[in-house]
């Protein structure tokens, strides 16, 4: 299927690994020119090589998400390098894992500030481009944490559910200009599933690295973790004209894992 998004602009944050960078690829392998970024320059320097080859060109960035000063540089910068901005997709790495009486206040600050605050800002910024041309989109990357708590991962349960509620509700302030939806993914393969892991681990929760994979496909009727191609086929998809009548809507890609 052509999604059609030759030559359109794509601005994926946090997007140097995980599903933000799976996103990103997806979106460059149907044409999309895409800005990416991260913290790492190591680790943005080997996801920029990745892109050589691929349908769209990429502009890989240093940026910490948490900052608006990085953000508004980010969108500066993808609007000159590629002539505007068609498509934006928010994702963050997760915050801390743990149980409710682990976490401190500033935890729950600080996880505010990487999954809310990080979309909020960019949203601001990339929103006079998105509606310039009557087509643009946001996606915003969140989990299926903000449909079913999620065992020993409270702040990702309690604070990505605002991203959920500012989708919906841009979803309706900007249409027809800018379509927002959200994707909920269930785990996949990425390095963030390889840390919480580990931090399981040193906690006593399994017994070895492959017993936490095994946990994590537990529930999923497709019996397996999903791999990051599959969340950022369905990012490319939203971000295409094939979906044009979605808008507002909450998309789980997690194997079945929701029963809600």
């Amino acid at each position: 299927m052509d999604l059609h998004l030759d030559g359109d602009a794509a601005l994926v944050t946090a997007s140097s690994a995980g599903l933000g960078n799976a996103s990103a690829t997806a979106l460059a392998r149907e044409g999309a020119n895409v800005t990416i970024c991260g913290r790492d320059p190591d680790r943005l320097a080997d996801a920029e090589a990745e892109f050589e080859g691929l349908a769209g060109d990429v502009l890989a960035l240093e940026a910490d998400i948490t900052d608006p000063k990085d953000i508004a540089a980010l969108v500066e910068a993808t609007v000159e390098e590629f002539g505007g901005l068609d498509h934006l997709v928010t994702s963050a790495g997760g915050p801390r894992s743990g149980p409710f009486l682990d976490m401190t206040d500033q935890d729950f600050y600080e996880a505010y500030d990487l999954l809310v605050m990080s979309a909020v800002w960019t949203l601001k910024e990339a929103h006079p481009h998105l509606a310039a041309d009557d087509g643009g989109t946001w996606t915003a990357i969140t989990s299926t944490s903000v449909q079913e708590a999620i065992d020993g991962l409270v702040l990702s349960n309690g604070v990505r559910r605002a991203v959920v509620g500012v989708a919906k509700t841009v979803a309706r302030e900007w249409a027809p200009d800018v379509r927002a939806n959200v994707v909920l993914p269930a785990a996949h393969e990425t390095s963030r599933i390889e840390e919480l892991v580990e931090q399981s681990l040193e906690r006593g929760e399994y017994s070895s690295y492959e017993a936490g994979l095994v946990d994590w496909a537990d529930g999923i009727p497709m019996g397996r973790i999903g791999d990051p191609d599959e969340l950022g086929d369905v990012v490319a998809f939203l971000a295409s004209d094939r979906a044009s009548f979605v808008n507002g809507a909450s998309v789980p890609v997690d194997g079945g894992r929701l029963r809600s």
